[in-house]
């Protein structure tokens, strides 16, 4: 009798895992398509090489997402479409090179960590400052006139991402600047006989560390629901008490400031800077918030991971198609879930 209810038990589990399965792809479609690019590429490579790629993508998509999470955060909470958003990537970089290049080049050229850390942290710091200062400066003058106008926001951004990039041209000039990436942060460390580059490592827990916070304020604090309550109904909000125009004018300022502290990561990671380098980055980063559902964070973040895996892994296997691998990722992703990978416009 145990047995046959042992079987009948068993069977049942088993006739459960299928229909599981079969929803798996519609129900985490993230989940999904990172497992399948993942599996596929172990299929197709030996496992060393495999995981080494695996960790240089994710920190690739890191930094992606340090600089996209900005932009979906405008467009997911405030409705904005700020397409200055690389202007801002780029003095973010520019800042982060002043720091180290200037007024830290010492510690940033010692062999201490801790004296490396002395200049990479004030480095972030001031680039999230400037860019938050600027950004503040930005939506008062040139988005707060435009506000639920997408096609007018599109005509204004652009054009202030113009002049941006002309300020940054004429404070730091026009010629690209080489950026010292700190000793500590240079070279490999080797685990288990493979090699696993410093700056990859800082990246990867800095992105999960800043998507973390990001989830945590958006989901589980105050601010976080006033913001996204005032999205939903202002007016009742603002009856309430609340100056919604300040939360939303928060919400700029951390978009720029995250804009800024990934361009300076990136900075330290190419080591040589220009300031069109925000122009070229936002290819990259509007695949990413589309590909991940726009104003969605955790589709923004699955989508940079995805980004950065793809871009190593088609480079690797055959470099003649790295350049439209990106895009050709997100074509196939939006044929088969127009809305993106997570359908969460307001997160």
């Amino acid at each position: 009798m145990s047995t046959v209810e042992h079987t009948s038990e068993s069977d049942g589990v088993l006739a459960g895992i299928g229909p599981a399965m079969r929803r798996f792809p519609d129900q985490s479609p993230h989940w999904f398509l990172l497992l399948a690019m993942m599996l596929s590429a172990l299929v197709m490579m030996d496992f060393t090489t495999w995981l080494v790629l695996t960790l240089s993508g994710a920190a690739m998509g890191a930094m992606l997402f340090l600089m996209a999470s900005g932009m979906t955060l405008t467009f997911g909470l405030m409705n904005v479409l700020n397409l200055a958003h690389g202007a801002f990537i780029s003095l973010g970089a520019y800042a982060g090179a002043t720091v180290l290049l200037f007024w830290m080049n010492d510690q940033a050229n010692a062999s201490s960590i801790w004296l490396n850390l002395a200049s990479v942290v004030p480095a972030l710091l001031f680039a999230l400052l400037v860019a938050s200062v600027i950004g503040w400066v930005f939506e008062k003058l040139v988005i707060k006139p435009v506000y639920g106008d997408h096609l007018k926001q599109i005509l204004v951004t652009v054009g202030g991402s113009i002049i941006l990039m002309q300020l940054i041209e004429v404070v730091w000039g026009s010629n690209e600047i080489a950026v010292p990436r700190p000793e500590a942060f240079s070279g490999a460390v080797v685990v288990g006989g493979i090699a696993l580059e410093k700056y990859r490592l800082l990246a990867v827990i800095l992105g999960l560390l800043v998507y973390g916070l990001m989830t945590w304020i958006i989901e589980r604090t105050r601010v976080g629901i006033l913001i996204r309550a005032g999205v939903e109904d202002r007016e009742m909000v603002e009856v309430q008490g609340y100056r919604v125009h300040l939360l939303f004018l928060g919400v700029f300022i951390a978009g720029s400031a995250l804009a800024g502290l990934g361009g300076a990561m990136w900075a330290m990671y190419e080591e040589l800077i220009t300031a069109h380098m925000g122009d070229e980055l936002m290819i990259s980063v509007v695949v990413v918030i589309i590909l991940g559902g726009l104003g969605s964070v955790k589709g923004c973040f699955f989508g940079a991971i995805l980004v950065g895996l793809i871009n190593l892994y088609v480079g690797f296997l055959e470099p003649r198609l790295a350049a439209v691998a990106t895009v050709g990722l997100m074509v196939a992703v939006l044929m088969w879930r127009p809305q993106g990978l997570i359908p969460v416009i307001r997160v």
